[in-house]
């Protein structure tokens, strides 16, 4: 094996001490810049978000409007299905249509009492949702809540043994949520009842 000449060994040596002090500060110099910038940008203020200030009245205004509209859109579908079927409807200050097909001749219905009736129940689709000949007649003491308020309102304009159809704009059945079953949100219902029995209990 060829020796090294030693004065070769000794440039060489001598290179490599001057060279790796330089090396290593320029790492140590490069990771603090890392280091540097890296706290730099976890301490910084984050940008702030331009916050918009909504005007309640405003708000107000909007969703009166959009309400007004919706309301609008369900009144003049009730009105072409009445229209369409040629019924002869009475309408009240809540929006609750009505008619008497069938005058059974007993007592007026009251506030308090019991009633019992004979119901069907259709979306405006004409999708029948509940009935009686599936459940059995239904049973609820008037002014106690329990049922859709446009039953509570209707049946008071009954008396024992009539039948009559209710059409509830959305506000006087489910509104906005449906019963969570078989009534979807926002639907307009049918109502077809023959009042059974009014009791005092």
């Amino acid at each position: 094996m060829p020796s090294m000449d030693p004065c070769l060994g000794k440039t060489l040596l001598t290179i490599n001490n001057g060279l790796m002090p330089v090396i290593k500060y320029s790492i140590w110099f490069f990771l603090g810049i890392l280091l540097l910038v890296n706290i730099a940008s976890c301490t910084s203020e984050p940008k702030k978000v331009k916050q918009v200030e909504i005007n309640p009245d405003s708000l107000r205004e909007n969703l009166l409007e959009a309400n007004k509209k919706v309301v609008g859109t369900e009144d003049e579908q009730i009105r072409n299905l009445i229209q369409r079927y040629g019924w002869k409807m009475k309408e009240t200050g809540t929006g609750l249509r009505y008619f008497v097909y069938y005058n059974g001749g007993g007592p007026k219905t009251k506030k308090d009492y019991t009633v019992k009736i004979n119901y069907e129940v259709k979306l405006i689709t004409g999708d029948i949702v509940y009935s009686s000949k599936e459940t059995g007649p239904k049973e609820f003491r008037i002014g106690s809540g329990g049922v859709e308020s446009g039953l509570e309102e209707g049946i008071l304009l009954l008396k024992v043994g009539d039948k009559a159809k209710f059409i509830f704009p959305s506000h006087l059945a489910w509104g906005l949520i449906g019963d969570q079953d078989r009534i979807p949100p926002k639907s307009t219902l049918i109502y077809d009842v023959e009042v059974l029995a009014l009791m005092q209990k």
